[in-house]
């Protein structure tokens, strides 16, 4: 039990000697945070503003020499280790109440090969930078579609995004990883080397340590792509929808459309006559010929009246940025997914009843269209499991005030809950985890036990348990 008056980082802080923390500070070369510290407060926000944890010690890495150091010494004094890229993940898993923070925000370099049609990022670059510095050659590798997202979380646990469709997830992408494990020791794992570390981060999550730098392969793309964003009546929600699920029978890979249920934002590019309305919107690219993007969309809009429609070419990366000002730093946020494997009547009732019925007009309910490349790589070949399943439903609780928390969780788990009853739905997706209250299984299906063999190895003492953990087995008396 902490002390009265102590945070449970300075609790922590309290039961670690003078001598081990000069020894630490000596050997780091990046920047340390301890809870006295005036820039603490801040460094220990993230993303979600749901998130209000205490850690001992943040740490600052300049390099991979300081994440050894981090990592060695949250092992040997026993204090819970937590890893921050980008700080996105909506469960707050960057940082941990009385642990360390491994924090490589400092760490976003990022390298393009463009003969070798790769590229090399550390493990704090965002979508942002990445694609800022590929671009330059027109090139891309399939990231997500929020540019202020860190490249480590998303692609460790899967990473959907306007490109999946047609070149698969983020982590069928790459190429290599470099890697901090339990142990401190850093290794590479590839398809030639170290080959069941490489298998497992691919769709593992952060469980096997700390990933100071990812190879990607790059593609063809942009700088300009046909970008469609168009919202719909209120009124004409149901058939928009009905639009949407003859359309992804047939549509090219080469095009993705995210469907989303949403209400009309009180924003002047919207007739201010319609603001607050609940309604269905959908936002995807076209990247093969221009001349054909508008005849690829035409069908989604037959015989519908757009209230607002924001279609046209569009420089890709700012098709990547586009909803950043949607997603905010300190906002609150809580995020759950199921699998679909058919998008019945079913679901679409409830992904327009669930978005009247939300607490919060910055809710939304999303229909990931996936399959394509995603779905033509065996469920063994990496960790992530639910490739077969070609939709993914989403509630986005999205709102402001604290004191609407429970509401708007509620509203979230409510519709997971029924969702999750429907014949055609199963499974989690480990990027929209809410609070990674559920059973990890449901996120890693039949790879589960492979994943505790490998995380066995690596890390027998659970080292890594601030994310979807997949415990090692017990070690022998």
């Amino acid at each position: 039990m902490a002390t009265i008056g102590r945070s449970p980082g300075e609790e922590a802080l309290a039961g670690l000697s003078s001598e081990a923390l000069e020894a630490f500070e000596r050997e780091f070369h990046g920047e340390l945070l301890f809870p006295q510290d005036a820039g603490y407060g801040e460094a220990r926000t993230v993303w979600n503003g749901m998130i209000d944890s205490y850690p001992a010690i943040i740490a600052r890495c300049s390099g991979v020499a300081d994440v050894i150091t981090a990592v060695t010494f949250g092992r040997e004094y026993d204090l819970p280790v937590a890893v921050r890229g980008g700080g996105h993940n909506v469960a707050g898993t960057a940082v941990q109440d009385g642990g360390i923070v491994v924090d490589l925000s400092a760490m976003n370099g990022v390298r393009v090969d463009p003969e070798a049609r790769t590229v090399r990022a550390e493990g704090g670059a965002t979508l942002g930078d990445v694609d800022r510095e590929t671009q330059l050659f027109g090139l891309a590798t399939a990231l997500g579609a929020v540019s202020q997202t860190g490249i480590a979380g998303l692609t460790l646990n899967g990473g959907y995004g306007h490109l999946s469709r047609q070149y698969g997830l983020s982590l069928d992408n790459l190429r290599s990883v470099d890697i901090v494990t339990a142990d401190g020791t850093v290794r590479t794992a590839s398809a030639e080397e170290n080959t069941d570390l490489f298998w497992a981060v691919r769709g593992g999550g952060g469980n096997f340590g700390v990933v100071t730098s990812f190879e990607y392969a790059l593609h063809e793309v942009g700088p300009e792509v046909y970008t469609l964003f168009v919202w719909f009546h209120a009124e004409d929600s149901k058939e928009a929808m009905d639009r949407y699920r003859e359309w992804i029978a047939t549509a090219p890979r080469e095009a993705g459309v995210l469907a989303f249920a949403a209400h009309v934002p009180d924003l002047e590019e919207f007739p201010e006559e319609h603001w607050g309305e609940p309604t269905v919107a959908m936002l995807g690219s076209y990247r093969g010929d221009s001349d054909d993007a508008r005849a690829v969309f035409e069908a989604l809009g037959e015989g519908l009246t757009p209230l607002v429609d924001f279609s046209g070419p569009m420089a890709y990366t700012e098709l990547q940025s586009m909803l950043d000002e949607d997603y905010p730093d300190g906002l609150r946020y809580y995020w759950k997914s199921v699998y679909l494997s058919a998008v019945t009547d079913e679901v679409v009732d409830l992904l327009l009843r669930y978005n009247e019925s939300t607490p919060s007009p910055l809710s939304t309910v999303d229909l990931w269209h996936l399959d394509g490349a995603v779905s033509e790589i065996p469920r063994d070949a990496t960790a992530f499991w639910h490739r077969d399943k070609p939709y993914m439903i989403t509630f986005e609780a999205n709102w402001e005030d604290p004191a609407d928390d429970d509401a708007n969780v509620d509203w979230a788990r409510e519709g997971i809950a029924e969702t999750q009853d429907l014949s055609v739905a199963s499974g989690r997706y480990g990027n929209f985890p809410g609070m990674n209250e559920d059973p990890t299984r449901a996120l890693f299906g039949d790879n589960y036990e492979r994943l505790v063999e490998i995380k066995s190895r690596y890390d027998p003492e659970n080292l890594f348990r601030s994310n979807a953990n997949v415990a090692p087995r017990p070690s022998a008396p």
